[in-house]
């Protein structure tokens, strides 16, 4: 590739980013200037779903982790889900 292929190139690569992020700051501004972007506050915890919350802190990050009742992790979803497809038939309400 020769020095002015590139320059091409870089110039193409600069207008397709500088689209990218022009597109993302018009739709931004479209979005809070028509009010439909509404800051919307932190999701909150009903006291009565936490069973138990372990806070852990160390120099550089907090890290709270809390315990549900019945939770069932995404990644038992995901393999629950996947598996209803290579089981056999009849099967799908068995295990509940």
């Amino acid at each position: 590739m020769s020095l002015g292929e590139a320059a091409k190139w870089n110039k193409r690569a600069a207008a397709v980013y500088a689209l990218g992020v022009w597109g993302m700051i018009g739709s931004f501004a479209f979005l809070k200037y028509t009010g439909r972007l509404e800051d919307t506050p932190g999701r909150t915890d009903s006291g009565s779903a936490v069973c138990n919350t372990n806070n852990r802190f160390s120099a550089y990050n907090k890290t709270v982790i809390t315990y549900r009742k019945d939770f069932v992790p995404y990644s038992t979803r995901i393999y629950n889900f996947i598996r209803s497809f290579s089981s056999e038939p009849g099967t799908g309400d068995s295990e509940k």
